[in-house]
Order: C-alpha cells, then sequence, then structure tokens
C-alpha cells in the first residue's frame, strides 16, 4: 500500500529565519530572537522605551565574522557595541542601565557578545493596531431586509455587515 504524501505545515520560525536571516546578519545580530524577544530579554520597562538597532562590531571584523555559525565569537574578537533606538526623555535611565542591558543580552547569547551599549535618540518603530470603526446598525438592518433570500442567519448578517462596511467607504 502506497501512503500519499501530505506536506504539513512549517513552522513559521523556519521560513522566517531564512527569510530575514541575511538581513540580521548585516545589522550585526546573531539571531533574530535579539529584536523578536527584546522584552523578554531586557524587561517590560527597558523594551517599553528602547528597541534594538544593531550591533556594531570592531572595525577588524565585518557583519558576517564576528560570529561562527551563530553559535559564539569567533577566535580574538571582542565584545560589540549594541546600538539602542531610544526615546528622548527616557535617554538618561538607559544610559544608567546600560551594564544591566548588556549583561541581561549576554546572558541570552551564551557569550560575551555586547560590551557596551551606544544610544540614538529617535523615535520607536511602534506599529499602532487601527480599531475598526463601530458598525453602522441602521445601514446594516436595511441591507438585512434585502437579504431575505439567503437562508443562512450567519451568512446574511456577515453579508450585511459587509455592505454597510463598504457603503461608508
Amino acid at each position: 500500500m502506497n501512503k500519499t504524501s501530505r506536506s504539513f505545515a512549517k513552522p513559521l520560525h523556519d521560513l522566517l529565519g531564512k527569510i530575514v536571516g541575511p538581513t540580521f546578519r548585516r545589522q550585526g545580530f546573531a539571531s533574530a530572537e535579539l529584536v523578536t524577544r527584546w522584552s523578554e530579554i531586557v524587561g517590560a520597562e527597558i523594551a517599553a522605551c528602547s528597541e534594538p538597532m544593531k550591533i556594531q562590531w570592531s572595525r577588524g571584523a565585518t557583519a558576517a565574522s564576528p560570529l561562527a555559525a551563530d553559535k559564539g565569537p569567533a577566535p580574538g574578537r571582542s565584545p560589540g557595541t549594541l546600538i539602542l533606538r531610544v526615546e528622548g526623555p527616557a535617554a538618561i535611565e538607559i544610559q544608567h542601565l546600560a551594564g544591566v542591558i548588556c549583561e541581561r543580552v549576554n546572558r541570552f547569547l551564551g557569550w560575551r557578545a555586547v560590551e557596551r551599549v551606544a544610544l540614538r535618540q529617535a523615535p520607536l518603530r511602534r506599529t499602532q493596531r487601527k480599531t475598526a470603526p463601530p458598525f453602522d446598525t441602521a445601514a446594516t438592518a436595511r441591507i438585512v431586509a434585502g437579504l431575505s433570500e439567503i437562508a443562512d442567519e450567519d451568512l446574511r448578517g456577515a453579508l450585511a455587515r459587509l455592505g454597510a462596511a463598504v457603503r461608508k467607504t
């Protein structure tokens, strides 16, 4: 009996790692996790007003050479500088916490990757989700009345909400 070969869904981490991995390596990051798990690494208070931009390695190191297969530093490499984007008012506080940030990042990476922190004052790139505007119940009710030939009540309501939203724009 032959088994049919079914492809199962791949974890998103596997797919995204291949896509964004080279970009993160150009910025000096050993892995994308330093950016994606920033709030877990440094804590919610620090992450609320800062985000990592890149790790800058010493002049002798290229962007990809300080790391040997993402496991640790190449022999003889000195630790880099973590460049953080920080909101203006919080820069002083983050500057005082630089030692704590270095310690937490190094503990997360498992090796002494970062020796110092440099700050760049700029607004953080936060994506604020837009809340959906409330549905116009009167328009939805008028559209539902015109959809009497649709037997499924859930489908009729969904189409009415869609119609009300389309008319609004």
